[in-house]
């Protein structure tokens, strides 16, 4: 109940040791017929600070950038425009940003690729040849991350805005072109007077989105 999206971050560092223990028990997480589709890189350090110059280079040179899967559809149906609506402009709303300044939404989204000034980093790749049953089975093992993270009074933030750099994310770690790039994710203890990170998001609550039959 605690896992929320943190969107500013404590330069305090967390150890190698640490990560590993996440990973681990992130990998519990089941799998069709025990494929475990995941692959990950973790980035801190010089190495960090050279590939988010790299993305923001990209980034701000206005060129257009698509990721290689559909993340969103294509056309929304009411209900999930109005959500996704809702927390763009909430955020916003805390931040100061009016609607239409796009300098500054353009700062705001760029904080992504400084990993909200988290110290660690993690991207995540998945073999091309695999189809949408793993890419369900990947979605658990990023939430046991997100979760035991909290267990060890860590905070994350999952970002697909980095697939939409994979070729430069690819490049920079060196990743094989059998492996697409999936996400990254912010990990570090969060900034507790950072004004982003007061933002609760709404949950439909379980009659909403449940049909309970013969319970």
């Amino acid at each position: 109940m605690t896992r929320r999206s943190v969107r500013s971050f404590l330069p305090d560092p967390v150890d190698r040791e640490a990560v590993e223990h996440l990973l681990a028990v992130a990998s519990r997480a089941p799998s069709g017929t025990n494929i475990q589709p995941w692959k990950v890189y973790v980035v801190a350090g010089d190495a960090k600070v050279a590939l988010t110059a790299a993305i923001l280079e990209a980034y701000d040179s206005g060129t257009e950038y698509k990721r290689e899967y559909e993340y969103y559809p294509l056309k929304f149906n009411e209900v999930h425009l109005s959500r996704r609506r809702k927390i763009g402009w909430d955020l916003y709303g805390l931040l100061g940003i009016e609607k239409g300044d796009k300098d500054k939404m353009h700062v705001q989204h760029s904080r992504n690729f400084l990993f909200f000034d988290a110290p660690v980093g993690l991207f995540f790749t998945i073999d091309r040849e695999l189809q949408v049953g793993s890419w369900l089975d990947y979605g658990m093992f990023l939430q046991n991350i997100m979760v035991a993270a909290r267990g060890v009074g860590l905070h994350t933030c999952p970002q697909a805005a980095f697939a939409n750099y994979h070729a430069v994310i690819s490049e920079q770690l060196n990743i094989p072109e059998n492996e697409m790039v999936i996400c990254g994710m912010s990990l570090g203890v969060i900034d507790p007077d950072a004004i982003e990170n007061t933002l609760v998001t709404e949950r439909e609550p379980v009659e909403g989105f449940t049909t309970f039959i013969d319970l």
